[in-house]
């Protein structure tokens, strides 16, 4: 499991979400619609997936 990655994209507007959602998409470098960023594959990312994946396309 050495460098694995997983590609995260925000595809739905956190506009009308949560403030604790909101603020867990911007803490994961989530900052506009259709943005894409690669994250380390760990407990604390797959968490915060968990969380808001209702806004999220996730790649393995």
């Amino acid at each position: 499991m050495a460098d694995k990655k997983i590609k995260v994209t925000l595809v739905k507007s956190p506009i009308g979400a949560k403030p604790k959602h909101r603020k867990t998409a911007e803490a994961m470098g989530l900052t506009k619609l259709h943005k894409t960023v690669e994250l380390p594959d760990n407990q604390a990312v797959r968490g915060q997936i968990a969380q808001i994946g209702y806004l999220l396309k996730v790649e393995e």
